[in-house]
């Protein structure tokens, strides 16, 4: 058993309801357009995150790598009294 319709006569529908499956038709297609608009923003603002992240964290390796003011810390003398 198929799970399609059957396919529809369209000289057989009256005028109103041909001009009712344009409108649907074409209220998706604006639809489907703008979830691709708002996809595609979604992933500019996520690769934009994402790089802003990456980046802080390559910064922070990197000025921590530099960091050399506990290489000369000498231990003070104990001194007991």
């Amino acid at each position: 058993m198929s799970d399609r319709m059957p396919k529809i006569d369209i000289s057989k529908l009256k005028q109103t309801d041909v001009h009712f499956i344009k409108e649907v038709e074409k209220k998706n297609i604006d639809r489907v357009q703008k979830l691709m608009r708002i996809r595609k923003n979604n992933l500019i603002t996520a690769s934009l995150l994402g790089i802003g992240v990456l980046s802080i964290y390559g910064y922070t390796m990197y000025a921590v790598r530099q960091e050399s003011f506990l290489d000369d810390f000498d231990e003070p003398a104990k001194t007991t009294k």
